[in-house]
């Protein structure tokens, strides 16, 4: 008997040790990520990408063409065609715009300082890519069904929950807060089809938001890596 109880004094503490050695901390996730999707020096040397792609509204049954432009932390642009008009939206590290004539905005109008610097996350190719340089913190708050939940949140007052798939390491959702009309709103973004671009960057090629009030779903057909960008291209037109 007494054999046995050593034994298995010895065998809880192997269990407790490898589980101690093994437990894994955000960043040994975000390191994991970043390296799923094709490692720092990929990822830094990812300048831009343009998105051509497909954006359905299936609760209003609305197909409509839209460009994506990302200039790696310095800007980015959402051009939509809407039945004859364009919603544009625009950001730089400075400043931010948008039109959205279906909205009543039919010329350039500013955003505000506030909504800017919850926005600036979309300057960056993916979002743990330079988290760090805002404040960023992350936060493992543990597991969900086959992920683990990371909290990023920065000093610009940015905050996400992000789902980071067990296996795969890639990033299957998150929760987000997102600006709109003066106020913030709830999001959950699910992120699929993953595929490597010409320089070997894998990135997804369906994202879905479920805001409020609808579901937006893009769906992309082609993304061109490291094109030449005019950065003037996301300035606000005088």
């Amino acid at each position: 008997m007494e054999t046995l109880r050593k034994h298995s004094f010895f065998l809880l503490l192997t269990v407790v040790a490898a589980t101690t050695c093994c437990a894994q901390t955000a960043e040994d996730i975000v390191a994991k990520n970043l390296e799923a999707i094709g490692g720092k020096d990929l990822i830094a040397n990812t300048k831009s990408i343009v998105m051509t792609s497909t954006l359905e509204l299936p609760a209003m049954g609305i197909s409509v063409p839209t460009t994506t432009t990302i200039l790696a932390g310095k800007g980015f642009k959402s051009e939509t065609d809407f039945q004859g008009t364009k919603i544009i939206s625009a950001l730089t590290d400075h400043n931010g715009w948008s039109v959205n004539p279906p909205n009543g905005i039919n010329t350039p109008t500013a955003m505000s300082d506030a909504d800017l610097k919850k926005a600036k996350h979309q300057l960056e190719i993916t979002p743990f890519t330079n988290y760090s340089a805002d404040g960023g913190k992350i936060e493992l708050l543990g597991k969900d069904t086959a992920d683990y939940k990371i909290k990023l949140t920065n000093d610009d007052g940015f905050k996400a929950t992000i789902y980071v798939n067990m296996k795969s390491y890639l990033v299957d959702r998150a929760d987000v807060e997102v600006p709109m009309q003066g106020q913030d709103v709830d999001a959950t973004v699910l992120y699929a089809d993953y595929r490597k671009l010409d320089n070997g960057l894998l990135f997804p090629f369906k994202i879905e938001r479920d805001m409020p009030q609808y579901t937006i779903t893009l769906t992309t057909q082609k993304a061109e890596v490291n094109k030449e960008i005019d950065p003037a291209i996301f300035e606000m037109p005088k």
